[in-house]
């Protein structure tokens, strides 16, 4: 797994490959412009393009003018630079970047304290204003540059970090954050980048690497880490010769009422299609029908909205209860006798969340290495109201280690916290498969994996990382509008064989 770095971890990491590669640090920044501006000529290749790079005093400006530089070098013939000249301070490597710069024949002006921003006429703008280190809103000179950039509506292309972002902590909801529509980020994804407040700030990320030690990067104590494609391929078990179906587990799905067996044939469905060997359906009576003509494969529990029926609940490889089976006082009991008669993890979601929530007395009761499936809006009636993201990633920390728990907080980046205060951000998924019944489908993949005895954290990782690419297959190749969960059922055979490849 990557690990994910804080911004002052980010600084050391800086520091230990300029000691250790050995590099000078005007040498690494120079490495990371080149990487910037590689990515930036593959995707802005008109040469013609008017480009105004605001560079800050720091080292983030040192990055804009190696960059405003580079491109010159690579032809960019309209390119100004224009320094926010706000306070006395510069940078060892901003200096030496200004002295490399005045050897070409860039334009160079710089926006003096107190002054009000110039007319802004180039079609594109870079900004290397304010890097990694903001720990405080912007104020004064710099809040109302960014405020007339925004204003402009002009394609912007962030150096690492939009000025007045927050790479991790919280970032105050009246903050004035620089709009941009592309951050070219060095080495990882920042944290914040992750999280949906991002998304008012950020429509589109993409990370080059720098070079930096990855072994120092790979021993920082940090709880943060990002689940990539090779993560998945050593989870993921091929099916072996001489197996059975007993080999694979029986999974229970406790899902649908009258009005909602939808959710629990997705649920269903999705289970069997991920490898589960049996797969058993505790449904409502009015649901056989629809369940045997669209899978016969899976077998069926009757029960009624008055009782729990009378389940032989050890038989069972593990349970996945909650897709549309709404909150009515037989849910309860259903969740009850699960806590009091399976030790073994078992999946919750949809109303048995919510039901847990009006009664928080249970979370208690619920079987070590259980693994809880909210969206936030389910989370924050389990664990009360959270202002931010981040506050709830503090808080999915601490639950999931209080209950021996895992609990998968559904959003872009979808994140497991483990009960050994962990936070794995799923790097698959996009848009199109934002569309009632998705959680379904991931709830009954979950419990498949479980049931084929992976480990819990395995199930959690694996699973939301198989969910979101069977997702990727299907929507990005066309670029489709949406993708419906019954087509990801569909595809999850398909990519777990190619995972497996």
């Amino acid at each position: 797994m990557l690990p994910l770095l804080v911004s002052k971890q980010i600084r050391e990491a800086d520091a230990y490959t300029i000691a250790h590669e050995p590099i000078s640090s005007v040498d690494l920044m120079e490495r990371a412009s080149k990487a910037f501006v590689g990515w930036f000529i593959n995707h802005f290749p008109d040469k013609k393009l008017t480009i105004t790079v605001y560079c800050g005093t720091g080292n983030n400006g040192g990055d804009g003018l190696a960059i405003a530089r580079i491109l010159c070098d690579h032809g960019y013939c309209n390119i100004a630079v224009k320094i926010t000249r706000f306070s006395d301070k510069a940078s060892d490597d901003f200096i030496e970047n200004l002295k490399r710069l005045k050897t070409t024949k860039i334009a160079l002006k710089e926006i003096k304290n107190g002054t009000k921003p110039s007319a802004e006429k180039a079609e594109l703008i870079i900004d290397a204003m304010l890097g990694s280190g903001l720990n405080k809103p912007l104020t004064g000179d710099y809040k109302t540059l960014v405020e007339y950039l925004n204003s402009l509506q002009k394609t912007i292309v962030a150096v690492d970090v939009p000025t007045g972002f927050y790479t991790d902590g919280e970032t105050p909801k009246d903050a004035t954050v620089l709009k941009t529509d592309l951050v070219i980020t060095f080495q990882q994804p920042k944290i914040n980048f992750l999280l949906p407040e991002s998304g008012a700030y950020i429509n589109c990320c993409e990370v080059v690497k720098i070079g930096l030690d990855e072994n120092f990067i790979n021993s920082v104590d940090t709880p943060y880490f990002y689940v990539e494609e090779k993560d998945a391929r050593k989870l993921i078990r091929p099916r072996k010769r001489f197996s059975n179906k007993g080999t694979y587990g029986h999974a229970l799905i406790i899902a649908g009422k009258d009005e909602t067996m939808g959710a629990a044939l997705l649920s269903a469905s999705a289970c069997a299609h991920t490898g589960a060997g049996l797969t058993t359906a505790c449904i409502p009576q009015s649901g056989l029908v629809a369940l045997n003509s669209s899978m016969p494969e899976i077998m069926a529990i009757m029960r009624n909205v008055d009782s729990v029926p009378d389940i032989e609940w050890d038989k069972f490889s593990t349970i996945g209860i909650g897709p549309g089976l709404g909150k009515e006082k037989n849910t309860l009991k259903l969740l009850k006798a699960i806590f009091k008669n399976y030790k073994k993890p078992v999946v919750i979601d949809a109303d048995a969340l919510n039901v847990l929530a009006e009664n928080p007395a249970l979370l208690k009761k619920i079987p070590v290495g259980s693994i809880l499936t909210p969206h936030m809006k389910e989370f924050d009636r389990l664990f009360g109201g959270h202002n931010s993201w981040w506050q709830r990633l503090q808080t999915a920390k601490a639950k999931a280690k209080e209950f021996g728990i895992y609990i998968i907080l559904k959003n872009d980046y979808t994140i497991t916290a483990t009960p050994d205060e962990q936070l794995y951000f799923n790097s698959t998924g996009n848009a199109a498969m934002a569309t009632g019944g998705m959680g379904d489908v991931l709830t009954g993949v979950i419990t498949s994996l479980l049931a084929q005895k992976y480990s819990s954290q395995d199930a959690c990782i694996l699973g939301v990382y198989v969910h979101g690419k069977a997702g990727d297959e299907l929507a990005l190749p066309s670029r489709m509008h949406v993708v419906l969960p019954g087509k990801i059922i569909s595809q999850l055979p398909i990519t777990m064989a190619k995972l497996k490849a």
